[in-house]
């Protein structure tokens, strides 16, 4: 080292011979811009976590070196740029492997079903990839819907306990796919959808759309699954659904995972 030059310790070498499959930074709030099936744009705050692996001969990683690949992508942070961010930070930080997660509230415009108020329903989505030889990346949003017990249902005189529950899908695919596509997805596969603003008529036609549709947790997956088995474009899906339970003191859940390339079940 030069005199006057600043020590660099994260690149003096380590004697433990212990590699780290993961080291980054996590928690960068960031602004992102969203492009929407309509190609319109939504500006919204994304977390972000970044990591690469670390050999073992290396005691630590450069973490400034992320937030500068960050902001030499500032304004162009969406799924078709995604590859690009992946490739520059494994370059950047001299990786075998870099991993990006960014998570963000995404809004859709929903209208009511009867009175056609419109509102805006957020969605929690995270877009996630990792790149060493090649680039594989995935979508993740959580959808919150309605389910109506189709026990209560049919052992009661009148009437059904409903509540609302979450699902969360993960996925992986073969060519671009639309976030409003997974979501319409998830909602046509629960007993009714959420909204943000129903006026009376459409309360009446919520609850007797429930109650005409009663899914138990394990229905709601199984439809969820069934479509994503039979699209192509999708390669690999986890479904999780937790419903929030309004008559028991604990929740209902239930979870399927395929990989279609590998056949794995």
């Amino acid at each position: 080292m030069k005199h006057g030059e600043l020590a660099d310790v994260q690149g003096m070498p380590d004697l433990r011979n212990i590699p780290i499959d993961k080291v980054g930074v996590r928690g960068i709030e960031y602004p992102v811009t969203v492009l929407d099936k309509n190609n319109e744009t939504q500006q919204t705050v994304a977390s972000i976590n970044m990591y690469v692996n670390l050999p073992r001969q290396f005691k630590g990683t450069h973490m400034s070196r992320f937030v500068e690949v960050l902001n030499r992508f500032r304004g162009q942070m969406n799924i078709r740029s995604f590859p690009l961010i992946l490739r520059a930070i494994k370059k950047e930080l001299q990786a075998e492997e870099a991993h990006l997660e960014v998570t963000f509230p995404y809004f859709m415009r929903k209208t009511a079903p009867v009175s056609g108020a419109e509102s805006l329903m957020q969605y929690r989505c995270t877009i996630h990839g990792v790149v060493n030889h090649d680039v594989r990346m995935g979508v993740k949003v959580a959808v919150p819907v309605t389910t109506l017990c189709p026990c209560s249902k049919e052992i009661s005189s009148t009437g059904a306990h409903n509540q609302r529950g979450m699902v969360e899908l993960s996925v992986r695919f073969a060519r671009f796919l639309c976030i409003e596509d997974l979501v319409e997805l998830v909602e046509s596969c629960s007993s009714c959808d959420i909204y943000a603003l129903l006026k009376r008529e459409d309360e009446k036609y919520v609850t007797e759309k429930a109650y005409a549709n009663p899914m138990f947790a394990e229905d709601v997956v199984r439809a969820v699954a069934e479509k994503l088995i039979a699209d192509k474009n999708i390669t690999w899906f986890s479904v999780d659904f937790e419903n929030i339970e309004s008559i028991h003191n604990h929740n209902a859940y239930a979870h399927i995972e395929r990989d279609k390339e590998s056949g794995v079940e």
